[in-house]
């Protein structure tokens, strides 16, 4: 039966899968709203939301995806990030990272994750598994996804911080923060 689908359709499906879960979910909600009448009507709307909600969370993950085919391996396990790697590696906890930046400098880019103390810890975009790493941002105060997913559009040949935590400055030198973010603190 694997053989039965070809290996790039079944990636390609596997790859948005999130999206693929929530269009089935708005699909069945649209369905049962133009099939029902009275309260079961209203009682669709709700599934509707929810298909939308997932729609949305599927494109984000789907952006956030790659290949996985990267050196190391990355987990994460409640409030601690691993990363594995075949020449370094490391653990940071997400409580006490103070900067999330994206690292364009290195062959493959790295996502560079600072604690408070200094620790740092580089982590490829391509690792396996690093697709954990958008629900351990999540957790951050003041995260912004869509910042996340700029990141990785945006090819600035310097290190781009996605996030800082509040009242923390940044490295001289190393970090630099894009414009729209400095325009955002003046309003």
């Amino acid at each position: 039966m694997k053989d039965f689908i070809r290996p790039e359709l079944r990636h390609a499906f596997w790859h948005a899968r999130e999206l693929i879960g929530g269009l089935a979910v708005a699909a069945f909600a649209l369905w049962w709203m133009l099939s029902s009448h009275g309260i079961m009507f209203w009682t669709s709307i709700p599934a509707m939301g929810l298909g939308v909600v997932l729609v949305a969370l599927g494109l984000q993950r789907m952006r956030f995806r790659t290949e996985g085919n990267g050196p190391g391996v990355v987990e994460v396990d409640e409030a601690r990030i691993a990363y594995y790697g075949p020449l370094d590696g490391g653990a940071v906890s997400v409580r006490a990272l103070a900067e999330v930046a994206l690292d364009p400098r290195g062959r493959p880019d790295h996502w560079t994750l600072r604690e408070s103390d200094g620790t740092t810890l580089h982590i490829p975009v391509t690792a396996s598994g690093v697709e954990a790493l958008l629900d351990a941002f999540a957790q951050l105060p003041e995260f912004r996804t869509e910042r996340l997913l700029l990141a990785r559009q945006v090819n600035q040949g310097a290190v781009y911080v996605v996030w800082q935590r509040p009242g923390v400055k940044p490295p001289k030198g190393d970090a630099l923060l894009p414009p729209t973010s400095a325009k955002r603190r003046a309003d």
